[in-house]
């Protein structure tokens, strides 16, 4: 592995994953308060209050405020900035080094006390490629191959932990229909996915086909000489790619794709027409870092080995508090019916006889009519979360009964996570969650009507509850409201 061929590879790559954090932070300071924030739907003050620091590492511990956590996130904001613009590795490695450092401390602090809010897989990834994008260098350094190794051996664990737990899992993976579901059943359909469940069947199952090649045999090219570590690259950003015009799957493919630049040979990035500057050979300390940060990945890698290797392999799962080489895995299960918790508020005294509005959420199915919007690689934390609320009861989900009761208040941080408020000049007397089933419409009922689902209800999934009624005021504070 030639300097001069990666030196363009780890300009992109430190570049790009700059850019990952700076969406990263965006949507901590647009949702980490309403969400976790002092008077948030889980409060980081009563979590850190009965989880030890030692259990769950933040900075956050010392100073569980709202003005911290928008601090926090605007420092991110800058320091992924200065990343992107190539400040932050234009002089030396010391310093390229610590502003990684700062970022992966900071983005840490947020995961770790931001609870099921932050319990997704690709936070873990994130977090474990920001921890070794310290060792990468300076843009005037020669790169190491070592931390090259180290990114493709991540990579390597997201993309075949994937391609085997689906293999291992549902058996519409084996039987190439798992398709024929998913694009209409994901977490957060996007524009094309109507598109892409209404085409025809052969393609859902060669996209299934496509999919067990790029996750269960392409990894193994991601260690060859070149140029097969490249093509291998390639195949995984074009699968990814085509994951992520799909669905909105948050920054999951962003991500994977950004991972797989460490896999391509630098002279094909020479259409950037990016002059290398003098490359100087890194000296004998941070070699020997990067060594001692080798033998810690050979040391953790354990874990994640013996996961792959097991038949009762688990997926999205972190063996150590600093989130640092976990074993990962997307969609080992794919669910067959599409339910959707849709939350109405009554302004009426009498809700028996009232009428009922719906509130809208930014990304999640709601009104039949609408398109569905484009999100990723934006991550819209409670749509995530009412998807999966779907699938159980509210009493499984006490931050539900704390957003009900935000509702009734009519606080702004939680209305601020919805696509709009429909009591704007009184917050509703009442709140109730019904449960209904959603179908991608036809292509006849969609050219006839404009409308993008059908949906038919299941039957109640949250009762009318008021701020009035003892009874909810009793089923508040059992869920800890405002401890």
């Amino acid at each position: 592995m030639a300097a001069g061929d990666y030196w363009l590879t780890r300009f992109v790559f430190q570049r790009a994953l700059g850019l990952l954090y700076l969406i990263a932070f965006i949507c901590a300071l647009n949702q980490f308060r309403p969400l976790v924030g002092e008077r948030g739907l889980l409060p980081v003050p009563a979590y850190v209050k009965a989880v030890p620091f030692r259990a769950s590492p933040s900075l956050f511990y010392f100073a569980p405020k709202d003005w911290v956590f928008t601090a926090a996130a605007w420092i991110g904001i800058g320091l992924s900035c200065l990343v992107i613009s190539g400040l932050a590795t234009r002089f030396n490695s010391v310093l390229a080094a610590v502003i990684w450092g700062l970022i992966w401390a900071l983005y840490i602090s947020f995961v770790n006390v931001g609870q099921t809010f932050y319990a997704f897989g690709w936070e873990s990834i994130l977090l474990e490629a920001g921890f070794f994008a310290m060792f990468l260098g300076s843009d005037s350094t020669a790169p190491l191959a070592i931390p090259l190794w180290i990114f493709r051996w991540l990579e390597f664990r997201v993309m075949f932990g994937a391609g085997l737990i689906k293999i291992r899992g549902d058996s519409c993976w084996r039987d190439l229909t798992c398709l024929d579901y998913h694009y209409e059943t994901q977490p957060m359909p996007n524009p094309l996915s109507w598109y892409f469940h209404t085409a025809p069947e052969w393609t859902h199952k060669a996209g299934v086909a496509f999919n067990h090649f790029s996750e269960l045999i392409v990894p193994f090219g991601y260690f060859l000489p070149q140029p097969v570590a490249s093509l291998a690259g390639a195949i995984t950003i074009l699968f990814q790619g085509m994951i992520m015009a799909s669905g909105n799957l948050s920054w999951l493919n962003l991500l994977t794709m950004i991972l797989a630049v460490p896999m391509i040979d630098g002279r094909y990035f020479a259409f950037l027409h990016i002059r290398a500057p003098h490359l100087t050979e890194p000296g004998t300390i941070s070699k020997g870092v990067v060594v001692a940060a080798a033998l810690l990945v050979l040391v953790l890698s354990v874990n994640p080995i013996r996961n792959m290797l097991s038949s009762r392999q688990i997926m999205n799962t972190s063996f150590n508090t600093l989130h640092l080489v976990g074993t990962y895995g997307a969609f080992g299960g794919i669910t067959r019916l599409r339910y959707e918790v849709i939350v109405e508020g009554c302004n009426d005294s009498d809700y028996r006889t009232g009428q009922w509005k719906e509130y809208e959420f930014k990304g999640k199915p709601g009104d039949i009519m609408r398109m569905p919007p484009q999100i990723a690689p934006y991550h819209l934390r409670l749509d995530w979360l009412m998807w999966f609320a779907a699938m159980g009861q509210y009493y499984q989900y006490p931050w539900f009964v704390h957003f009900a009761a935000k509702l009734l208040e009519g606080d702004p941080p939680t209305l601020s996570l919805l696509r709009g408020n429909p009591f704007p000049g009184h917050p509703p007397k009442y709140i109730r969650a019904l449960l209904y089933q959603y179908d991608f419409a036809t292509p006849e009922e969609h050219r006839r009507t404009g409308q993008w689902w059908r949906r038919e209800l299941a039957g109640n999934w949250f009762p009318v509850v008021s701020l009035d009624e003892p009874e909810f005021q009793r089923v508040l504070q059992s869920a800890g409201w405002r401890d």
